[in-house]
């Protein structure tokens, strides 16, 4: 899979997508890169770590979060794109929902759109990804509430959906990777469970990304705050190379990147 001027090889590797939040209020890190030069700081530190790509959000997505207008979420990233892509020869995924959003990265430099409602929320982004052919998207299972018949089958079903949509719109079939939406519209048993079986996503087809990074999830097992929750996310990484995940997305790269060579070298021996 091709995302940016770089080649994934999704098939036999974990790769690490490193968080940048360009927001005043994430749940574990926020405010704390708001400005350009710490933005970019940050990044340096995370591609020294071994990040494969960076994510970019400007609006937290926490849970009760506050929706902010586009202006306000293009004003916060464009900068940030423009100047990570000047600077760095890494892909860039612009973390979105918005289609004006997503238009503007894509123009400022973006190489994929990571968008947690699917395509779902905004009826014109999976077109506008569509219309720029060398971008790449990342859809995420989400529900406005947690109201399942059977979790297993709606979980399915759901991302069915937005690779529906996906296709419709024209998006290339190796443009698109999944993402089961741990810590979106599930209780925690679900979020468990979501990652337990992840390789039930495997049939629809596309690579997987896991995004478990301090969530709730973790807090809850392990009875931590968001800033000591880097060992369980690490947990969750070894699941994701287990489970044949392409991506992960996380805030600390080295302890990911450590956990992931590890899982692989016990992987392949013979």
């Amino acid at each position: 899979m091709r995302i940016g001027n770089r080649e994934f090889d999704t098939e036999h590797q974990t790769y690490v997508m490193g968080i940048l939040n360009v927001t005043p209020d994430s749940f574990s890190d926020g405010g704390k890169y708001s400005s350009l030069d710490q933005a970019l700081r940050h990044v340096e530190q995370m591609i020294g770590e071994g990040a494969d790509l960076i994510d970019i959000g400007g609006e937290s997505t926490r849970p009760g979060y506050v929706q902010i207008p586009d202006d306000e979420e293009i004003y916060r990233v464009l900068p940030v794109i423009e100047a990570v892509k000047k600077r760095f020869d890494i892909p860039v995924s612009l973390d979105t929902y918005k289609s004006r959003v997503a238009k503007a990265g894509i123009s400022a430099g973006a190489d994929m759109i990571n968008d947690i409602w699917g395509l779902k929320q905004d009826p014109q982004m999976a077109a506008v990804i569509a219309a720029h052919g060398h971008v790449a998207c990342c859809l995420m299972h989400n529900r406005k509430q947690a109201d399942y018949v059977n979790f297993a089958a709606d979980w399915y079903r759901d991302l069915e959906e937005s690779v529906r949509l996906a296709k419709e719109a024209g998006i290339g079939q190796d443009r698109i990777i999944l993402d089961p939406g741990v810590g979106f519209a599930k209780t925690y048993e679900q979020n468990l469970a979501a990652i337990r079986h992840l390789q039930e996503l495997h049939p629809l087809g596309y690579p997987l990304l896991l995004g478990t990074s301090r969530k709730s999830v973790i807090g809850l097992t392990l009875e931590v705050p968001a800033k000591e929750r880097v060992t369980g996310t690490a947990v969750t990484t070894v699941f994701a190379v287990l489970y044949g995940c392409a991506f992960v997305r996380v805030h600390d790269v080295r302890e990911n990147v450590q956990a992931i060579r590890m899982a692989q070298a016990v992987l392949r021996a013979q």
